[in-house]
């Protein structure tokens, strides 16, 4: 069990040693220069899909478990995994379209002869293939025009333009680690299809450097941070960091198996399993940006009623 933690860090002593930015920056750019694929190259964009094989590990389908989901074909079930993960994917590029214009926003005034700025440049480029990649799958997919909400992507035109800080690295620490236990669990399951295992794989290691940054990066903004600061960062970090979860399943999705989407989203928000599989996607990130003390006060609400801690 997860209990908010109430009292606020020494704005003065971050809780462990601050890693020099050149070093951690050198190390990704290896890292990069290793590990970089053209998805062009790497992935059979011209291979059928499967029509047996689902495209989520069938556990991780939010209506999974329950009545309505044993009533199910099997060919109906792996349409609804279909159309999740095309709403997944959708929300997944809008969160990679904050995170580069809050990079290049972050970059703008960066000494570009450093390894710290040359890789932030490296990852906005990684974003970058990682949304033509995701935009060629959602091709593939063949499904609707998915995605969050106008008045989320509103809110996300504000904190792209305002977001900065230990609340900007949270919010892309939450969404890229919730992302990536999803994409970790498909690319392991042979039971989904092959292309979109491959696409998980290619994004997991590139994205795990991404994570590696963001983590140096939130600590050093962590020191030295007023109470009054800590306090509106994290009231940001639980509406921007919540979010991401909120609005990864859209609810026209359950038109697929004949359910009005409010209809859907209710059953699926009363699903254990669903709730269970919310708590699982936060349990690696979330403890670390509790410690950080982040996840406390009255923004705790947000986190409760998101799944993501008990």
């Amino acid at each position: 069990m997860t209990t908010p933690n109430t009292a606020a860090p020494r704005a003065d002593a971050p809780r462990r040693p601050l890693r020099d930015r050149e070093t951690v920056a050198r190390r990704l750019l290896r890292s990069a220069a290793r590990a970089t694929y053209d998805p062009d190259a790497v992935l059979d964009w011209d291979a059928p899909f499967d029509r047996e094989k689902p495209f989520l590990p069938p556990e991780r389908v939010s209506l999974y478990g329950t009545p309505l989901w044993e009533r199910l074909t099997h060919a109906q079930r792996v349409t609804l995994s279909r159309h999740e993960l095309a709403s997944i994917t959708a929300a997944g590029i809008w969160l990679e379209m904050c995170l580069m214009q809050l990079f290049l926003r972050f970059l703008y005034d960066l000494d570009v002869r450093t390894a710290n700025a040359q890789f932030a440049l490296t990852e906005v480029g990684d974003e970058t293939r990682h949304s033509v990649m995701f935009g060629k799958l959602l091709e593939k997919l063949e499904t609707p025009d998915y995605g969050v909400p106008a008045p989320v992507r509103n809110i996300g035109r504000l904190f792209k333009a305002l977001g900065s800080g230990p609340s900007m690295w949270a919010v892309f620490l939450v969404g890229e680690e919730i992302f990536d236990r999803m994409q970790r669990a498909t690319m392991d399951d042979p039971r989904v299809q092959p292309l979109v295992r491959e696409i998980s794989r290619v994004h997991v290691v590139e994205e795990s450097r991404h994570v590696r940054y963001a983590r140096a990066e939130i600590e050093r903004s962590m020191a030295g941070l007023s109470r009054s600061a800590l306090t509106r960062h994290r009231l940001v970090t639980a509406v921007g960091a919540t979010a991401a979860l909120e609005f990864m399943i859209d609810p026209a999705v359950y038109r697929c198996v004949g359910l009005e989407p409010d209809e859907g989203r209710e059953m699926a928000l009363a699903n254990p399993h669903h709730r269970a599989t919310r708590y699982w996607l936060g349990q690696k990130i979330v403890p670390f940006i509790e410690e950080l003390g982040l996840v406390s006060g009255p923004a705790a609400v947000l986190w409760r009623r998101a799944g993501l801690i008990h």
